[in-house]
């Protein structure tokens, strides 16, 4: 049984990364749905859609537990895949989120409760960050903010040029006037932290940031401590398959770049869910 790791695009590796970074003895699956993103602008019932059909195609693989790392997909389809669908597949397998672990650990980590959301327009739209943290630490104070730009330029390789400097000091500026307050600033789309850098020179002295890799890697790690029924199920050669909706060529060079070792795909056709 291999894991299983979905996003819409190349964001995920990020979290793929961290992940074999801390738990190098898995077997993973790695599924970018890259020609339909990005997911971020589309409806709930489109995200929907597309997500189930990548869970699916991960479970005829062999996946008994998948990731979805993807913000925008944990917010929009991860709870319904969850208590409509798998009941209904098999309802030994898992799907997870990376949005429950983010907020977690941050509320644990900001002093004066103030917290900014940096993250795709759909995730922004969910409010699903504001609605965990009503759920885990409702004393904290969630200001969101919407970065459309940020994600095409990290995939089109501009994440480094001069010119990406006026697109993250735009949007931090925007949500400093919304909260001066802020002193933690979740990076909650999986393709920032290739911006990190850059976020960092703009933000007020003292804000921290926080990727999520790390913090999804460490959840994982505790969910198979936790449930061993599932975690000795988990084969073991450390191993890695990427798939892809697009052509292997394309996303092989961004791929490679994300994981800092050259990667080699096949293309996939996602079946449709009807």
């Amino acid at each position: 049984m291999r894991i299983g790791v979905f996003d819409s695009g190349y964001g995920g590796l990020t979290i793929l990364k961290a992940i074999r970074g801390l738990l190098p003895q898995y077997d993973y699956i790695y599924l970018g749905d890259n020609a339909r993103n990005p997911y971020g602008t589309r409806s709930f019932e489109l995200v929907y859609e597309f997500t189930l059909q990548a869970v699916k195609a991960l479970f005829e693989r062999g996946c008994h537990l998948v990731i979805l790392a993807c913000n925008t997909a944990s917010a929009k389809a991860l709870r319904s895949i969850q208590q409509i669908d798998l009941p209904q597949i098999d309802s030994n397998r898992r799907v997870l989120g990376v949005i429950r672990p983010t907020v977690e650990t941050i509320s644990t980590i900001s002093q004066n409760r103030h917290v900014g959301v940096l993250a795709t327009p759909g995730t922004v739209k969910s409010h699903s960050y504001t609605l965990e943290f009503n759920k885990i630490a409702p004393d904290i104070i969630v200001t969101e903010h919407a970065c459309p730009m940020w994600v095409p330029l990290v995939e089109n390789n501009e994440f480094n040029s001069p010119g990406t400097d006026y697109f993250i000091k735009k949007e931090i500026d925007i949500l400093f006037q919304k909260d001066p307050a802020i002193d933690t600033v979740v990076l909650a789309c999986t393709h920032y932290p290739l911006l990190e850098e850059k976020i960092k020179k703009f933000l007020p002295e003292g804000v921290k940031t926080i990727c999520q890799g790390g913090l999804v890697a460490n959840s994982l790690a505790d969910y198979l401590t936790r449930h061993p029924e599932i975690e000795n199920r988990c084969s073991k050669q450390a191993s890695a398959i990427f798939l892809t909706t697009e052509h292997p060529e394309k996303f092989d060079s961004l791929a490679s770049l994300f994981m800092g070792h050259p990667v080699e795909s096949t293309t996939v056709i996602l079946p449709d869910n009807k």
